[in-house]
């Protein structure tokens, strides 16, 4: 903090908080003019304010009250008095909505039917968020703190599914490489018209977030329904580096990038197998971005799964520390190493070096207009496994960039990426697919 001038010019500044091992984010001023921020110094982003010249806890639990800021005015809390914040905080990948009290420090919650909470916005009794939950789309709600009473103001999707449809997710843990804990969210396949064989354990599609510290959410996922409502399982992986866990499970992914995300996912498949709950034989992997670098370094580095998709997935790290935007542009030097000092990492890590590794069939969709990740990328690595004989398919699309916008190559990269494991792993669709060219198959 500091004074600003009758120049403009800051005088006298002081760091409250925030450098090396605390992350201090979404700093905002009471009413009253008091300063308050969230930071992870104490392992799990809490509220603290500054008071009299001293940092103060106004939470202290296992929960984290922030995401990372990947844009400009992300907010979890919001005062409705000098005295008392409304605030949304995160507990093993369920978001809650509840209003503390500075003075005592309780937090009482706020009952509401929703389990992915964020952009707390509020303006006397009237409170306004985005939010979602397992039966209901991400919405725009409308809070009236004097009745309790919500209202949802527009939903992200008009598209209405009956609950008897929708698999809901169950948090999971389990173990993984150096005998520590990664979390997930497991959708078990759910369709009231249909019943599985007798003895038949479903197939696993294996999603992975991208960022890679962003987290997967509760909230009503029209992808995740697409495969349970047609028999198939999903596991959603919060792998070690992922939000939502704290700051020391965060930071198992510094200098780990390409490795504990690959032994989490691989590990999470394996333990869902071993419990029976899946078919140990029909697990796939899939993901976009830093999620299609995780499904790309887990087919090459390792064997656990039969198939995988990669949305413009990264597979050349070192392009990528070298071309980035700016906002990102030394984001790796903490992910893998410092470049191009320790380029022998990125090379290590990146599954382009690593052809011969990747010997299970993959599907490729990539955007034509992608700066991120140049479709040349994609293209080398279809044509690596074209070329030795391995089952392999790419989708480009005109006109698109670093993520899928038009709504019909949403669908169709959704579709095909299930109609390639259908021919890979050997099961026919539930329903009619456009086919997808696929080769050696």
């Amino acid at each position: 903090v500091a004074t600003v001038g009758n120049d403009g010019a800051l005088e006298g500044p002081t760091r409250v908080a925030g450098g090396n091992g605390e992350s201090a984010v979404q700093p905002l001023w009471s009413p009253d003019g008091v300063l308050h921020f969230v930071s992870d110094r104490g392992n799990w982003w809490n509220l603290r304010r500054l008071a009299g010249g001293r940092v103060e806890p106004l939470t202290d639990i296992e929960a984290e009250f922030a995401t990372p800021p990947w844009v400009f005015g992300m907010k979890n809390y919001a005062f409705l008095s000098p005295t008392r914040i409304l605030c949304a905080f995160t507990r093993r990948g369920t978001w809650s909505l509840a209003i503390l009290d500075t003075r005592t420090r309780h937090l009482t919650p706020v009952d509401l039917p929703f389990t992915d909470i964020s952009s707390v916005q509020c303006n006397g009794s009237q409170a306004v968020f985005l939010a979602g939950s397992p039966t209901e789309p991400l919405s725009v709600v409308r809070l009236d703190l004097d009745t309790g009473g919500h209202e949802v103001l527009r939903r992200a999707t008009s598209l209405s599914i009956a609950a008897e449809y929708l698999s809901t997710p169950e948090p999971i843990e389990f173990p993984t490489a150096g005998g520590r804990t990664a979390h997930g969210l497991f959708y078990a396949p759910r369709n009231p018209e249909f019943a599985a064989p007798e003895g038949e354990r479903p197939p696993l599609v294996v999603m992975i977030h991208g960022g890679p510290t962003s987290m997967a959410t509760t909230a009503l996922r029209l992808n995740i329904q697409y495969y349970t409502s047609r028999g198939i399982a999903v596991l959603d992986v919060n792998y070690g580096g992922s939000t939502g866990y704290g700051r020391e499970y965060r930071e198992r992914l510094n200098g780990a990038w390409g490795v504990v995300d690959v032994d989490d996912c691989c590990s999470g498949a394996a333990y869902l197998a071993a419990q029976g709950r899946v078919d140990a034989n029909s697990l796939a992997i899939r993901g976009g971005s830093a999620g299609g670098y995780t499904t790309l370094a887990c087919l090459a580095f390792r064997k656990a799964f039969a198939a995988g998709a990669s949305h413009y997935g990264v597979s050349d790290c070192e392009i990528l520390a070298r071309d980035t935007h700016k906002f990102e542009s030394r984001y790796l030097d903490t992910l893998i190493g410092p470049y191009p000092e320790r380029r022998d990492l990125y090379v290590a890590r990146s599954p382009l070096y690593h052809l011969d590794g990747l010997d299970r069939p993959v599907i490729f969709f990539q955007g034509l207009d992608d700066k991120v990740v140049p479709p040349n990328q994609a293209e080398m690595l279809f044509d690596a496994l074209r070329k030795r004989g391995v089952p392999t398919a790419y989708v480009p699309f005109e006109g698109e960039q670093h993520g899928f916008r038009k709504a019909e190559n949403i669908c169709r990269a959704l579709e095909g990426e299930l109609y390639f494991f259908a021919r890979v792993l050997g099961f026919e669709p539930a329903d009619a697919i456009p086919p997808v060219s696929i080769e050696n198959l």
